[in-house]
């Protein structure tokens, strides 16, 4: 069973080696790409002001995070909900460099170390979309997603939308993985009805063909070889 994790963060800004902290980080489960309402959502409190910048994008207030708890206390609940499994992110490093500066500050491993792998689902639009925008909300555009309760980010909506994005954008292999389901099942099933015939107990009848027929033969070769500039093999081998 596939097990995928899509995930986002707010953070208080852009540096994490200027001491930005994670302030919300929201996590949607998937199980063989389906959705299972299984998700994390967690705020934290940081002990420090967000940008203003990033004040503007989340709109999350020191007021509001006041009463939540510190990272350290969420730690090995966020480790035992994200372990084994493939982790989507978009504009990976960005989270993953965060969320492993707070596993590091309560001394726990980095991220990786956690999780089966990471997908950044940026580098895939910009594979499949080259040229294109291909921010989250220019991906909802163009998938389809309805994205329209988005007025302010937020780490879980923003889990929520990429996992319908990431979706979309994956739904050829949805379909692949399908039709290999479909046929190996065919095969299955064709293995059990086939049961094997002896043809040496029939007299089969030997039909030759009649003169008309093998002038008619004779002259599709002739087109053939002629099409093909000469380079048929048949009446060599003959």
């Amino acid at each position: 069973m596939s097990r995928q994790i899509v995930l986002d963060t707010e953070t208080t800004g852009l540096s994490v080696v200027d001491g930005d902290r994670v302030i919300e980080l929201g996590c949607v489960e998937l199980l063989n790409r389906k959705l299972t309402g299984n998700n994390l959502h967690l705020y934290f409190n940081a002990d420090r002001e967000s940008h203003e910048d990033a004040l503007r994008v989340h709109g999350i207030t020191s007021e509001f995070l006041a009463d939540k708890p510190r990272f350290h206390e969420k730690a090995e609940e966020i480790r035992a909900y994200l372990e084994g499994a493939e982790l989507i992110i978009h504009n990976a490093p960005f989270d993953m460099g965060f969320l492993n500066k707070e596993f590091e500050r309560v001394g726990m491993p980095p991220l990786v170390s956690m999780v089966s792998g990471v997908l950044d689902s940026l580098l895939m639009a910009r594979d499949m979309f080259p040229g294109k925008r291909n921010s989250l909300d220019a991906l909802c555009d163009r998938l389809e997603v309805d994205n329209s309760g988005r007025d302010l980010h937020g780490a879980l909506l923003d889990a929520e939308l990429l996992a319908d994005v990431y979706i979309n954008m994956t739904r050829g292999q949805e379909q692949l993985l399908s039709s290999e389901s479909m046929a190996s099942n065919n095969k299955s099933n064709a293995a059990m009805v086939v049961k094997k015939v002896d043809f040496a107990q029939f007299d089969l009848p030997v039909i030759l063909p009649s003169e008309a027929e093998l002038a008619a033969h004779d002259e599709v070769l002739t087109q053939l070889d002629k099409s093909s500039g000469g380079k048929t093999i048949w009446r060599k081998l003959a």
